[in-house]
């Protein structure tokens, strides 16, 4: 990775709280994700870890800050709307990313919602199916699948729009040990720019490049992989 590399992502100063009256759950926070980076985020349960990835896609106002794609600021939801063209965001609960009667429509969705025609559409997601090995997935309803496949099949839905990131919330969570296997083998072989929020902590030493930890509201930098999430 270039050091003078521009940033694909930047928080800078954001400040959120979800209640008036309470502590920010994040106080002028600032981030960047650079191109080859792989950031996993840790910290206790509600330190604020998911409000950041949805700041972070405009899902999310904060009261103070600023958030940057590509150095360009997002004023507005035509800007988060141009932006997320390019974000892929894994939910924690795969399965509210799974909502057409087939998982081939649901990969086809985004194709076919960005002016591809449905035959084209449909043979992106076959790809993008096929490049997961996922191919036997797509008459299945995404609903029936087991935690491991819908995760992948989310997966697919994003893979297969090209984006240049990921948002990635607990991806392992729920998962036993082949899914979580076979999903640690697709992020490695795509290697995405990444922000990684997860209680993972061998699945975040096999993938990121760099770590940080939320606490109080604000992001500290580790030298190393942290042992714990606490």
């Amino acid at each position: 990775m270039d050091a003078d590399s521009s940033p694909l992502f930047r928080l800078d100063g954001v400040t959120c709280t979800h209640q008036e009256g309470q502590a920010p759950v994040l106080a002028d926070l600032s981030l960047a994700l650079k191109p080859g980076e792989c950031i996993g985020i840790v910290g206790k349960n509600g330190s604020g870890k998911s409000t950041l990835l949805h700041i972070g896609a405009g899902l999310i106002t904060p009261e103070r800050g600023r958030v940057l794609f590509n150095e360009k600021e997002c004023l507005n939801e035509a800007d988060f709307a141009e932006a997320r063209k390019g974000l892929g965001y894994l939910l924690q609960h795969a399965e509210d990313q799974l909502f057409c009667t087939t998982v081939l429509e649901d990969v086809a969705f985004g194709p076919y919602n960005l002016g591809y025609s449905e035959a084209r559409a449909e043979d992106m997601a076959r790809a993008a199916l096929a490049d997961l090995s996922l191919s036997h997935l797509a008459d299945r309803n995404g609903q029936r699948l087991s935690g491991g496949e819908q995760k992948l099949a989310a997966l697919a839905s994003i893979l297969v729009m090209d984006v240049d990131m990921l948002f990635l919330d607990e991806p392992t969570n729920d998962l036993d040990e082949g899914a979580r296997e076979m999903l640690m083998n697709v992020l490695e072989r795509f290697r995405l720019p990444s922000l990684v929020v997860s209680h993972d902590l061998p699945f975040l030493r096999g993938l990121c490049t760099r770590f940080c930890r939320l606490e109080n509201g604000t992001l500290t930098d580790l030298p190393a992989p942290p042992s714990c999430c606490r």
